[in-house]
């Protein structure tokens, strides 16, 4: 147990500048790199399986985690919203075409820095002894580099993405000297099983590189 009380709680939403977006607007920001927990998968997340039983065993593994830190180590921190890494073999699937079927992604947990993979460990075993996280084993603690990246937040449904997605990819971009080199990256800041598709809050986050 972790001698002394235990520090303010700590929310990396508000300490990390790139968790910030605005509506209506593209900005060039410089993404550090970050811990996650991580686990992948395919197909369409309103319909494949494995994207619910990835997303049921992300989330309990999180908190383990957050647990351990809290009465181990003396750190506590708020659990941090579900993220995804989403890409195809074509990337209008993204933009004009949206045919989720053909979706890869890895669904992301930001992780405070402090916690290391024998943490992961330790809570992994926790969570195991409870049962009812079908993918437990498959989630991994991942460092993501993104570096220099465009973003902006989408405020409405998720398939209404679309023409943002297709505006940052085909005209702010080049027109930036700039080019797209990492994978989409979407930060869910609302709850889309509370929320009205209309008020849900998205960060999109595209990871770029300088043409010249």
């Amino acid at each position: 147990m972790a001698d002394g009380p235990v520090a303010d709680k700590v929310d990396l939403k508000k300490e990390l500048s790139t968790y910030t977006a605005r509506r209506g607007r593209f900005d060039v920001v410089e993404v550090p790199r970050l811990t996650y927990l991580a686990v992948d998968g395919h197909g369409d997340p309103n319909t494949a399986p494995a994207y619910t039983a990835a997303v049921s065993s992300l989330y309990p593994l999180a908190y383990a985690l957050k647990f351990l830190s809290k009465t181990q180590l003396g750190r506590d921190y708020t659990v941090m919203p579900l993220e995804g890494l989403w890409w195809s073999a074509d990337m209008e699937s993204f933009t004009s075409a949206r045919d989720k079927s053909r979706w890869d992604w890895t669904l992301l947990v930001l992780t405070p820095d402090w916690l290391t993979a024998e943490h992961v460990e330790t809570a992994r075993e926790t969570v195991a002894r409870k049962g009812g996280a079908p993918r437990l084993d498959e989630v991994r603690l991942e460092r993501l580099d993104e570096g220099l990246c465009v973003q902006t937040l989408h405020v409405g449904p998720y398939d209404a993405e679309g023409p943002v997605l297709d505006a940052l990819h085909h005209e702010f971009v080049p027109a930036q000297g700039l080019r797209l080199t990492g994978k989409h990256h979407e930060i869910y800041l609302g709850d889309a099983r509370r929320t009205a598709p209309e008020r849900l809050r998205t960060i999109l986050r595209q990871p770029v590189a300088r043409t010249s």
